[in-house]
């Protein structure tokens, strides 16, 4: 069965592998202390400026703002049909008034169906999108770690040194032309 770590039990971990990694440092003596090789990288820099990640949005831009155009008119169509009601209502006869108000609702009821189904969509091939720039980044990361002979290279961190960011690299490589379309 596995069981899962409340933040409180997570924070304690942490601090305890903090610990017990500082005190093994500190055993080891300051020559192994400073051999060990770390890099940081900030994903969402880099899924921000690296240029597979800006075509990827590109691309669902150009796939989806046809149908996000579509709604946008479905709604103001449909905002005038109400605004237009409303200004008719008190002319109108009560069967009238009754029969639009039911086909106003159901037009409502449509729209915003077919926006759920559009966020739904976006959302599907956004997290596809991202898989692909995601992917490629780790085996960017991955290039570096091996090349450079790095001991342990960080993605999620609340403080990062500017000395061990190598976010710049993996950013360089990604949109370097050998990587282009890989």
């Amino acid at each position: 069965m596995k069981t899962f770590a409340t933040p409180c039990s997570t924070a304690v971990s942490l601090s305890r592998w903090l610990a017990i990694a500082s005190l093994a440092a500190a055993a080891a003596g300051p020559a192994v202390a400073q051999e060990l090789k770390i890099g940081y990288v900030n994903s969402e820099r880099v899924l921000r400026e690296a240029n597979p990640a800006k075509a990827a949005q590109a691309k669902l831009e150009a796939e989806f703002s046809k149908r996000e155009r579509d709604l946008n008119d479905t709604a103001g169509k449909l905002k005038s049909t109400a605004d237009k009601l409303e200004k008719d209502a008190p002319t109108l006869a009560e069967a009238e008034r009754t029969r639009r108000q039911r086909e106003l609702v159901e037009q409502d009821r449509d729209l915003q169906r077919k926006r759920r189904e559009f966020q739904e969509d976006l959302n599907q091939r956004r997290n596809e999108e991202l898989a692909t720039v995601v992917e490629r980044a780790n085996r960017a990361i991955r290039q570096i770690f091996d090349t450079e002979k790095y001991d342990l290279i960080l993605q999620e961190v609340v403080f990062a040194s500017p000395k061990v960011d190598i976010t710049e690299k993996v950013i360089k490589i990604l949109n370097s032309p050998a990587n282009a379309g890989k």
